[in-house]
C-alpha cells in the first residue's frame, strides 16, 4: 500500500517533498533516535509508551529538541487520519542539528511487516554476533554494526542476530528482545545491557499477571541447556519462539511457552492499543 503523506515538524506533507539534504552531518553521523509503532485496525499500540522511550533515547545521547510528548502523539494522530489507514508502521525520526531549534521530527508510515505463521508453531534460528552497543537504552540511528549483523543472520537463513557483550553474554538481537524459559520461570538479561523494548515491557506485564516469574542475569550460549526454550519480542513479531541457536536446539516450544503466547495476544486484544 502507498501512503502519500508524511509529517514533518506537525505539518502534513505530500510524501514526494520528503528529504534530507546530504549536507546534513548530523543525519550522516547518526545523530538521531527513532520509534517504529505498530497499527492494526485502526489501533496505534503503546503510543504514550513510543513516544516516552524516544524521549528518552534523546535525552541519552544529547539530542535536545522543542518537541513535546503531546505533539508527537498529535503528528501520528494526524498523519494517520490523513493517511487513511487501518493497518501500517509508523516510524518516527527524531534528527539532532546543531542547536535545538533545529532538530526535525519527521512520522511516516511504512506497510507492515507479517512474519509467516509457521515461525510462530515452528521457532525461528538465531545466530550469535559479537556487537555491543555504545547506548543499550538509546533508539538510536547509529545502526551500522546492527544491519551488518542482520546481514550475517540472513546468509545464514538465520532470523536474528543474537548479540554477544565482551564477557561472552548474550544480550539482545539486533531488532528484537532476548529471553529464555525454565518453567514459568522467565530469565532476561540485565537490563542495564539491553534497549527496553516497549513489546518487553508489555509481555513482562502480561507475564507477571499470568503468574510467571522474571528474573535478570547474565544468558551464555553455552548454558542454553539449562533451560526449556528462548523466545523473542518486538513491536513486528510480538512473541517470537527460537528452535535453535548456533548448533543449540531446543527438545520442543515448552507448553509454558504457548500459554504466555495466548495470554498475551489476548491481552493486545483487549487493550486497545494502551498498556495500563
Amino acid at each position: 500500500m502507498a501512503f502519500n503523506y508524511f509529517s514533518h515538524n506537525g505539518k502534513i506533507l505530500p510524501i514526494e517533498e520528503a528529504q534530507v539534504p546530504l549536507s546534513n552531518i548530523e543525519y550522516q553521523y547518526g545523530f538521531g533516535v527513532y520509534e517504529s509503532i505498530k497499527v492494526s485496525g485502526g489501533v496505534a499500540f503503546f503510543v504514550a509508551d513510543h513516544i516516552e522511550r524516544l524521549m528518552s533515547s534523546a535525552k541519552e545521547i544529547g539530542l535536545t529538541h522543542p518537541f513535546s510528548p503531546r505533539a508527537v502523539e498529535q503528528g501520528v494522530a494526524e498523519l494517520l487520519e490523513k493517511n487513511a489507514t487501518e493497518s501500517c508502521n509508523v516510524k518516527i525520526l527524531l534528527l539532532g542539528a546543531k542547536t535545538a531549534e533545529g532538530a526535525s521530527l519527521e512520522i511516516l508510515c511504512l506497510n507492515p511487516l507479517f512474519p509467516d505463521a509457521k515461525l510462530y508453531r515452528d521457532g525461528v534460528h538465531c545466530v550469535t554476533y559479537e556487537y555491543e552497543r555504545a547506548f543499550p537504552h538509546a533508539k538510536t540511528l547509529n545502526m551500522l554494526q546492527s544491519y551488518l549483523a542482520y546481514a550475517e543472520a540472513r546468509l545464514a537463513s538465520a532470523y536474528d542476530a543474537l548479540l554477544l557483550d565482551r564477557e561472552g553474554n548474550i544480550t539482545e538481537g539486533t531488532r528484537t528482545n532476548f529471553f529464555c524459559m525454565k518453567g514459568k520461570t522467565i530469565t532476561s538479561p540485565p537490563k542495564e545491557k539491553i534497549l527496553l523494548g516497549v513489546t518487553r515491557k508489555a509481555v513482562l506485564k502480561v507475564a507477571k499477571e499470568n503468574d510467571f516469574t522474571v528474573e535478570e542475569r547474565n544468558i551464555r550460549p553455552a548454558n542454553l541447556s539449562e533451560y526449556d526454550g528462548a523466545f523473542l519480542t518486538s513491536t513486528s513479531s510480538k512473541i517470537m519462539s527460537i528452535h535453535s541457536i548456533n548448533e543449540h536446539t531446543f527438545a520442543e516450544q515448552p507448553k509454558a511457552l504457548k500459554e504466555l503466547m495466548t495470554a498475551f495476544s489476548r491481552f493486545l486484544d483487549e487493550s486497545r492499543g494502551v498498556m495500563n
